[in-house]
């Protein structure tokens, strides 16, 4: 079980950058955005192939992040520039992105235009890298040794990639943190709300769209990136469904955490795709359920955290009325006492 929970906390640390870059198209720009299918395995086919010639992993992560804004920023010129509905713009580039992946990847074939996946099996990552690094810390042994002692069986092999990505997906939550309180941050926090306003201030809304998206799906390839670093190897399909993912890590936070402030909602974020993970592993480890029934789990958890909240606000809604009933009551009853004082009062007088 703990060995479960482990892996799901890893994918889901890793899973949450690409929920920040939903995050910020959905709810920040109010732009359905669906270039995200595509964008990840951008981001999986761009590392991968530079990784497969031998380049050093950060760099191809690097490459990964700046192919991924490109690929935001054309979704958010067909829309602005070509007046393209925000839906269909996500779909065409998700369509296109398709092709451009397997072209990507092609390139690492002698024997044909396109390759549909590339494997990572003996190649060095960036979480290799690190281990080797982590592994002569001594931090593994002391802390499979502390879980031992209390009874804690199927230890990992290595926390080095869960420290790192821990590391990384907080450093991209403080700077989306900081990014949206800066003048243009707030300015495409204000051109989700109400573009009318912001254009009213001579905001050009067209470039902030297209740099929110670009931002957006640049998170989305570097959490593309790592995943098939992470899993060893890129594939065509891996992008399937993605969107679904991020949005159910969105609405999963915002629904246990809150939305008050910025800081507080992208942390729920990053906690909603750790906790959406969890639930899928354990929902995966009932005999009645397989690996090919993930989508089928993914819709009901992301109904649920429709439905729950709705509902949980309805109870809260019926308390209030039933608290304000009895207090109206109270104070009517209070009032008929005085009343009757008064008169007795009166009448002894």
């Amino acid at each position: 079980m703990f060995a479960a929970l482990f892996g799901s906390v890893e994918q889901g640390i890793i899973y949450a950058i690409m929920a920040l870059g939903v995050y910020l198209s959905f709810r920040v720009l109010d732009f359905p955005d669906l270039t995200v299918d595509g964008s990840f395995v951008t981001g999986a086919a761009v590392a991968a192939t530079m990784i497969f010639f031998g380049y050093h992993p950060a760099a191809a992560t690097a490459v990964a992040l700046v192919v991924g804004f490109l690929a935001g920023c054309i979704t958010g010129l067909l829309h602005t520039k070509g007046k393209i509905n925000p839906l269909l713009s996500g779909i065409l580039m998700m369509i296109a992105l398709y092709s451009i992946n397997l072209r990507i990847m092609g390139v690492t074939s002698d024997n044909s235009v396109g390759r549909p996946n590339i494997p990572l099996l003996n190649a060095e990552t960036i979480f290799s890298k690190f281990q080797a690094f982590w592994g002569n810390l001594g931090i593994d042994a002391a802390l499979n040794n502390m879980l031992g002692a209390i009874g804690i069986q199927h230890l990992p092999s290595t926390w080095g990639t869960l420290i790192l990505m821990a590391i990384l997906t907080l450093i991209i939550k403080f700077a989306a943190d900081w990014f949206l309180q800066t003048e243009v941050g707030l300015a495409i926090r204000a051109t989700g709300d109400n573009k009318r306003m912001i254009r009213s201030f001579s905001a050009n809304t067209d470039n902030l769209v297209i740099i929110g998206l670009g931002i957006s799906n640049a998170m989305v390839a570097l959490s593309g990136a790592l995943i098939a670093q992470y899993a060893k190897f890129s594939d065509i399909g891996m992008g399937i469904g993605m969107i679904i993912i991020g949005l159910a890590s969105v609405i999963i936070g915002e629904a246990i955490f809150g939305t008050k402030t910025i800081v507080r909602t992208t942390l729920a974020v990053v906690a909603g795709a750790i906790i959406y993970r969890i639930v899928l592993g354990l929902a995966l480890r009932i005999k009645l359920l397989d690996t090919g029934d993930m989508k089928l789990i993914t819709a009901v958890i992301v109904i649920a955290a429709l439905v729950m909240p709705q509902f949980i606000e309805k109870r809260r809604e019926g308390r209030r009325k039933v608290k304000r009933h009895a207090e109206r009551m109270a104070a009517l009853e209070a009032a008929k006492n005085k009343e009757v004082e008064t008169v007795a009062e009166a009448r002894t007088d």
